[in-house]
């Protein structure tokens, strides 16, 4: 596989479809965000709704991401990418595919928050083989809740507890996440997320020693929903830098589409 093929598959899907829905940002969206930057909230695609996204990253990598909705309850969806994607020398791909799968337990109500179950294996920026994990370890298991509040728009606030497969670190402590998204008009939204962090053992970016876990990472962004279907996102990672480990630029393309 080459950063040709990962190119020319997005091209083609995105193509497929002229029409679409509208994006992910903003009042205007008609679907619901699956994500705050890294971890999952409780939103899924609904049955007859497909979706592709391309994650961009330091150290050129790129992640592409497959997800398709079913009985209105169940999502599933495919993963792979790798550093060094575009440019010279050779590509690190990741070791294996991610797999992201949610099942609608409760939906929203007025007074009650949506809850979501899922497994997502997929970590994010590059993994680190001698390690075996990603800098950024996966949500593995989750429980994610969501509820959203008119005010000046819409008004999401997310929380969920997950429990990471990748614990060669030693540490198989459970995790916990909040964040918010608001939406600024028919077709932007801001997000910001908390992970805790507390699985996660390793300071200064890449693990060169154990030491004590937390105290987490800080992490915003904002999506544009550009219409037929399209959302751009841009993404500043651990802004506070309370892992000393330095922040993150990232930029993703999304598109969501029905059959």
């Amino acid at each position: 596989m080459s950063s040709r093929v990962l190119l020319i598959s997005f091209l083609l899907c995105s193509s497929a479809y002229a029409g679409g829905l509208m994006g992910t940002a903003g009042s205007d969206a008609r679907v619901e965000p699956m994500y705050l930057v890294d971890m999952p909230t409780a939103g899924i695609l609904h049955n007859g709704m497909v979706g592709m996204s391309v994650h961009f990253y330091e150290n050129s990598g790129v992640l592409v991401s497959l997800e398709a909705g079913a009985f209105n309850r169940l999502s599933f969806g495919l993963s792979y990418g790798g550093t060094n994607v575009i440019g010279n020398g050779a590509v690190k791909w990741n070791k294996l595919p991610g797999i992201d799968i949610r099942v609608r337990a409760i939906d929203e109500t007025q007074g009650f928050p949506a809850v979501t179950f899922g497994f997502d294996s997929q970590g994010k920026s590059e993994y680190l083989g001698e390690y075996s994990r990603y800098l950024y370890k996966s949500p593995g298991f989750f429980v994610a809740a969501s509820k959203y509040f008119n005010v000046l728009g819409y008004l999401g606030i997310h929380g969920g507890v997950n429990y990471s497969l990748e614990n060669g670190d030693g540490n198989k402590n459970i995790n916990f996440y909040v964040g918010a998204d608001k939406t600024i008009g028919p077709d932007i939204s801001v997000v910001a997320e908390y992970n805790f962090g507390v699985n996660d053992n390793y300071p200064n970016g890449y693990p060169n020693r154990l030491a004590s876990p937390g105290p987490g990472f800080v992490n915003a962004g904002v999506k544009w929903s550009l219409g037929s279907g399209f959302t751009l996102e841009f993404d500043y990672k651990n802004i506070m830098d309370l892992k000393k480990s330095g922040s993150l630029r990232t930029v993703r393309i999304e598109y969501v589409q029905t059959m």
